[in-house]
């Protein structure tokens, strides 16, 4: 099959292409500007990504359009108005290149949204599901919501198939964020106050994202279907750093510091988003997937660690 897909230089499209081409799909890159690639994507620069976007060239003979390319969520946005700016390209960006693909004869759009959609957290022993009401509660949450919803009327408008996938945090080589942030913290054997952390949290290795993305965009029956991906092991944000020391072969150095006073001093500080996530839980279930697409994660927690470990000892040490 042809695929075109958006972001492809970036965390999740550089392996996603390579996985693509090791199955034997045609790739077409679309990026911002010239960029390493693997061997075999077609390279195409589409520029900045928004409502007016020329995608003419980029979508010329595909058949599917994987849209990876967004504006993510960060940590104390300094745009003036966060909410347009993440429209801009997740809202306005996506309904654009997905009335163009539906003009050019793609038959399927596989986007990549997020749990932020479903919302937050999860409580107890519940999990989010593909049933759930949305409930995005920041501004990158609410432009993906808003841009599912713009696919869903193209969709009925066209002949498009539209798929959506909403992970939850994604890790791998070359993640970025919270998650490097705390390899380099385990690798540096820096005590964190983090064994006393119950909560239960849903993961995705990149390498296991992508199979899914394939799963979506060739399985005939994920045509207009929302699914939720995990890699299937739910951890505690304690056991997820013993997994995490053991991958990287360093003794752990948690320590229990209880979660009240933890949230009290990071309240102080003006953390306490970055605490809740630690503490807090979010559960995905991903039977649906499973069931309907008969897909299988094929990497384990334990595998996508040790990969994502030894990828950061390299750029650490090497």
């Amino acid at each position: 099959m042809r695929f075109l897909v958006t972001g492809a230089n970036g965390f999740v499209g550089k392996p996603l292409c390579a996985e693509l081409l090791r199955q034997g799909h045609a790739v077409r890159a679309a990026v911002r500007s010239s960029a390493q690639l693997p061997d075999g994507a077609e390279a195409v620069a589409v520029g900045n990504i928004d409502g007016d976007t020329d995608w003419a060239d980029a979508l010329q003979g595909m058949e599917v359009v994987i849209h990876l390319a967004a504006r993510v969520h960060v940590m104390n946005d300094k745009a003036e108005d966060p909410s347009a700016e993440f429209l801009k390209v997740n809202l306005h960006g996506t309904e654009n290149l997905a009335r163009q693909a539906a003009r050019a004869g793609v038959k399927r759009f596989v986007y990549v949204s997020s749990i932020k959609v479903n919302g937050e957290e999860t409580h107890g022993q519940r999990c989010y599901t593909e049933q759930d009401a949305p409930a995005p509660q920041d501004p990158y949450g609410v432009s993906k919501w808003q841009a599912e919803q713009a696919l869903w009327r193209i969709a009925q408008e066209t002949k498009l198939e539209v798929v959506i996938v909403r992970p939850p945090l994604v890790y791998g080589p070359g993640v970025k964020g919270n998650f490097i942030s705390l390899l380099a913290a385990i690798d540096n054997g820096i005590p964190l106050p983090l064994a006393g952390a119950i909560n239960e949290r849903s993961l995705v290795y990149v390498g296991n994202l992508a199979s899914a993305l394939i799963a979506c965009a060739t399985h005939a029956a994920a045509a207009g279907q929302t699914y939720l991906v995990r890699d299937g092991e739910d951890v505690s944000t304690a056991l997820l750093v013993e997994k995490i020391a053991s991958a990287l072969g360093r003794k752990s150095r948690s320590f229990n510091l209880p979660p009240g006073l933890l949230r009290f001093a990071a309240t102080v500080l003006g953390r306490s988003a970055q605490v809740d996530r630690l503490f807090g839980s979010l559960r995905v279930n991903d039977a649906k997937l499973r069931s309907e697409l008969g897909w299988v994660p094929p990497f384990t927690l334990e595998q996508g660690l040790r990969i994502t470990a030894d990828w950061y000892l390299g750029q650490r040490h090497g």
